[in-house]
């Protein structure tokens, strides 16, 4: 995205940048897992869904799923990430609020995937059975 010609919507601090060709941010998928002991105290004060649910109406992601990772309260929310100056905004309510680890990841759709077939194969014609 760097060098990109965009234009800026704000949605609190989710920002949305499209280009001049309608193209959106990256979607991204970011990872987060919950300090136990943390969510444990919040859940007994019963604030945890509150807390949640508080920093999720923020950056409302396209989806939120959670889980359990090597038994850790985790959640895999998928949002568009404009720019990586939105990084620390997206990560700080998750490190101040639940003592979380956190890690973001490009992501595609099947939409995605399928706009992706062309450069694989493109790479294959190039590279495959080249050792």
């Amino acid at each position: 995205m760097r060098g990109m010609n965009a234009l800026t919507m704000v949605r609190g601090f989710d920002r949305i940048r499209l280009s001049q060709e309608g193209e959106r941010a990256m979607r991204t998928m970011l990872k987060v897992n919950m300090s136990t002991e943390t969510a444990n105290e919040l859940a007994r004060q019963g604030r945890l869904g509150t807390v949640i649910k508080s920093i999720l109406d923020d950056l409302k992601p396209e989806a939120a799923y959670f889980t359990d990772d090597n038994g850790e309260r985790t959640g895999f929310i998928f949002f568009d990430l404009a720019d990586a100056s939105q990084i620390p905004a997206v990560a700080e309510p998750w490190f101040l609020t639940l003592n979380a680890r956190v890690s973001f990841r490009p992501a595609m759709n099947a939409e995605d995937l399928a706009k992706a077939v062309p450069g694989i194969d493109r790479a294959v014609k190039k590279y495959a059975g080249r050792a």
